[in-house]
């Protein structure tokens, strides 16, 4: 799985994705269509006015009008042209017999009506508008431009991930001198990781770490998807580099119980037999039925290993200093306090402390 910590707009997607953006400029560029007196001339991104917008730029709102719009060559001036005076305006070239139209069409919906308000989509259909595809040079579909200011500043062609379009957008809106709230952000990254999304919350946790660094929450958002992702090291690298603020924070020493624990169970997974057969030998050899646990959970077994720390804590809570609580409470910090199994064990834990 490619996925790539803190990458900023416009650094990523590689030789291919460079083409396919660099195609549809020239295009524009070498049409010099005039669109009622509007040179249709390429700018390039970050090349706006003085009359920039800032963050809070025209346009609608969270809960105001629908920033997705049907559009044709009649409309094209006021849409998007005009339009892009206030906010960047997105324009998808579709036709109805183009498969990638139909798979890339409803990820710009998303992600624009994502953004607030900030930027606006317009579809436009290249057989009902023959004239106006012709005059922009538009030779395959989908194809993508970006406008801003009456300008088109950066484009795509081909369908692409609900990533890379999530970077186009925030790249879009970097160029506008505005950004996606943060806490649009860390809703959209929390909806990828429950969706099993892992490249696009990565992408969007790495977007809101480039806007605040030093955001805790942001920072163990990714490098838990780095653990789902198996990418350990890649945590150890952050967590190396981290901020002492970002360090401090309850969620990311949660992030580095995981990692404890992981190796720990690595090791001890290997001699699962070995404890079992101690235990079954001795059931009061404590050391033993600790030992199985953390094999257990190394295993990925965690109901195992909550159900040997509990039965630990009934027959001697005390014994070596409260091991086995201090080792559940670990693995509370390690699978997070959300965890439907932490939430179960926690209450199991306390009936056997305050019986």
């Amino acid at each position: 799985m490619e996925i790539i910590f803190n990458q900023k707009p416009g650094q990523g997607g590689g030789q291919e994705q460079g083409q396919a953006q660099a195609q549809p400029r020239a295009a524009a560029a070498q049409g010099g269509a005039m669109m009622g007196g509007t040179p249709m001339g390429m700018a390039g991104p970050g090349m706006a006015g003085p009359g920039m917008a800032g963050p809070g730029m025209g346009g609608a709102g969270i809960g105001g009008p629908d920033p997705v719009k049907d559009g044709d060559q009649r409309s094209f001036m006021a849409d998007v042209v005009q339009a892009s005076q206030q906010v960047p305006v997105i324009v998808d070239f579709w036709a109805t017999w183009c498969g990638p139209c139909k798979q890339l069409t409803p990820v710009l919906e998303k992600v624009v009506r994502a953004a607030g308000g900030r930027v606006q989509l317009v579809k436009i259909d290249v057989d009902k508008n023959q004239a106006l595809a012709g005059q922009l040079r538009i030779q395959s579909v989908p194809t993508v431009y970006a406008f801003w200011q009456g300008q088109p500043v950066d484009g795509f062609q081909g369908a692409q991930p609900e990533s890379q379009v999530r970077a186009f957008v925030e790249r879009l809106l970097a160029a506008a001198g505005g950004q996606m709230p943060s806490a649009d952000l860390m809703a959209e990254a929390k909806k990828a990781v429950e969706a099993g999304d892992l490249q696009t919350a990565a992408d969007l946790f790495g977007a809101l770490l480039d806007q605040e660094p030093e955001n805790a929450e942001a920072f163990a958002g990714l490098a838990r998807v780095y653990l789902k992702a198996g990418q350990e090291d890649a945590v150890k690298e952050m967590l190396a580099s981290a901020p002492p603020k970002v360090l401090d924070h309850a969620q990311v020493q949660e992030v580095k119980s995981a990692i404890e624990v992981a190796e720990a169970g690595r090791e001890a997974a290997a001699r699962t037999a070995e404890f079992e057969a101690k235990l079954a030998a001795d059931p009061n050899d404590h050391q033993a039925r600790l030992d199985l646990a953390v094999a257990l959970a190394g295993a990925g077994n965690r109901e195992g290993a909550v159900t040997e720390l509990l039965d630990l804590i009934r027959r001697d809570r005390k014994w070596n200093d409260e091991a086995a609580r201090k080792q559940l409470v670990k693995y509370f910090e390690a699978w997070g306090h959300t965890d439907e199994l932490t939430q179960a064990a926690r209450r199991r834990l306390s009936a056997i402390l305050f019986s």
